[in-house]
């Protein structure tokens, strides 16, 4: 009886510890360790990693534009979402694509930290959403220029580098844009703000 006992908590330890050993990991994480493994002598590793980390901002910016879309109330804010759904669709495919050619692999999902900032986002509504949103957008094109002047000035991969250097443009308006709508959503907001201490 005791030996039972014994060796069915001992089992239900194994089956414990096997869940959380098993525990699925990020779509970005799982890329990135099929790209060290498949590129572990090409001079295209660090491509690869850049590439994955374009890929999941790509995902991230179209989600929460379609986000946007669905929960801001400025026309300023929707106008510009459309303008992000249609040129990071564009352009996440055409990574997609120079990816498989390379043999490089792209995450299939948000990863946890992009998933958490999307979580965050979707909780807020008007003002403090467009607020959040654009503040967001401003964040992220700084960063993501940056990456794309790094990846076409010293990036390995011939046609990557010409990749990226051919989106910074594009990339470069949105930051303008992002900069002026987040403008025009703070002034929203403080204008609403104020308009609500009036009436308190």
């Amino acid at each position: 009886m005791r030996t039972n006992l014994t060796l069915a908590i001992f089992t239900l330890i194994l089956i414990i510890a096997g869940g959380c050993a098993a525990k699925k990991e990020d779509s970005k994480d799982q890329a990135e360790e099929q790209n060290d493994a498949a590129l572990k002598k090409s001079d295209t590793k660090e491509d690869a990693e850049w590439a994955v980390d374009v890929a999941d901002g790509g995902m991230l910016e179209v989600k929460v534009a379609e986000l946007a879309q669905a929960n801001s109330k400025s026309a300023d804010v929707k106008s510009f979402a459309a303008m992000m759904i249609k040129d990071h669709t564009a352009a996440n495919s055409e990574l997609k694509t120079l990816a498989t050619q390379k043999g490089i692999t792209l995450p299939m999902d948000l990863s946890n930290k992009s998933r958490d900032t999307y979580d965050d986002l979707s909780k807020k509504t008007g003002n403090d959403f467009d607020d959040a949103y654009t503040d967001l957008m401003v964040k992220d094109h700084e960063k993501t220029v940056d990456a794309f002047k790094k990846e076409a000035e010293k990036g390995n991969d011939p046609d990557l580098k010409s990749w990226a250097s051919g989106k910074l443009a594009t990339l470069e308006h949105h930051l303008e844009m992002a900069k002026q709508t987040d403008d025009k959503a703070d002034k929203a907001d403080k204008a609403d703000k104020k308009s609500d201490s009036k009436r308190k």
